[in-house]
């Protein structure tokens, strides 16, 4: 019971990008305007595919879908990193709120992953089966996945956070990261953490490398479909919707693939660090503008709304 309340008593503190208070002002400035990039950028998409009757598919339901997400998961990790970047890493943060934080950070990232792997077989349906487009893909079943993804990552995420924070705390409560990721916090237990460490790659295997071997099969259907189409627009278009999807997947896989999957031994906690920027603000910020610029029937809905304001 002493160490409990020992541990529940411990905050953690953030280790500064630099010691230098200019840089760090530097650094602020720019995580800041990737926050409010990603959040305007996100919001545009939501509420352009709410309000446009002629986007009212399952194809931008799911993208509707992944920019609310998007959202909600730079929004778990940016307010406190930037009050950490103002303060010189002198902002604590008790355990109960660094669990806080890690728990939302990984059910939206994974439901972020399923999600994707759900936009790449809308896609195979929608250009391998065409004519039964309508009926595969009906609107209880698209309500259906999205539900399926935010439960399968609130699943996945409850049991491995919670088993992170029953380790006792003890050593430096200094966190070489500017959220609470769970190989650097897992640094700080004064417990073997070989058990945890080993659930931890499980679940991101899960997470990451079942989703990703799905969508590569999807894309193998779809590649052997485009190349049938006799007509070079259709190809293009065909091609065009599900290349915008692929450069998303490549980006948020790869970069979480680096942190989560690597070997323990290799892990660098200033590699991690710099690696985790591209995942929680960059991609935020590329999903909309990726989608938007790609996509003729979002581009002219957003001019629509545009001209509209």
């Amino acid at each position: 019971m002493e160490e409990v309340n020992r541990t529940a008593k411990i905050q953690v503190f953030f280790r500064p990008f630099s010691s230098d208070p200019e840089v760090q002002m530097v650094i602020f400035v720019a995580f800041l305007v990737m926050y409010l990039t990603a959040l305007s950028g996100n919001t545009t998409i939501a509420a352009v595919v709410r309000t446009n009757p002629c986007l009212h598919v399952p194809m931008y339901f799911f993208l509707a879908n992944l920019a609310v997400l998007e959202i909600f998961y730079t929004s778990s990790i940016a307010p406190l990193a930037l009050a950490n970047l103002l303060s010189m890493g002198k902002s604590p943060v008790s355990l109960a709120g660094c669990g806080t934080q890690m728990f939302f950070f990984v059910f939206l990232g994974g439901a972020d992953c399923i999600l994707l792997a759900v936009m790449a077989y809308d896609r195979l349906v929608a250009i391998c089966q065409p004519l039964r487009y309508a009926l595969l893909m009906r609107w209880r079943l698209c309500v259906e996945l999205v539900a399926g993804s935010l439960v399968l990552g609130f699943l996945l995420s409850l049991p491995l956070t919670i088993s992170i924070f029953q380790l006792p705390f003890c050593r430096s409560n200094e966190i070489y990261h500017f959220y609470c990721d769970m190989p650097a916090v897992m640094r700080l237990a004064c417990a073997d953490t070989h058990v945890h460490q080993t659930v931890l790659y499980i679940v991101s295997f899960i997470v990451l490398s079942i989703p990703l071997v799905l969508i590569s099969i999807s894309y193998g259907f779809i590649v052997v479909a485009v190349s049938q189409i006799c007509s070079a627009e259709g190809r293009r278009r065909a091609g065009s919707t599900c290349s915008s999807h692929a450069l998303v997947v490549l980006m948020q896989y790869g970069c979480t693939s680096f942190i989560y999957l690597s070997p323990n031994s290799s892990y660098s906690p200033e590699m991690g660090r710099i690696v985790s920027v591209v995942y929680t603000f960059i991609t935020p910020i590329l999903n909309p503008f990726i989608y938007s610029v790609r996509n003729k029937e979002l581009r002219d809905a957003l001019k629509k709304a545009l001209r509209k304001l």
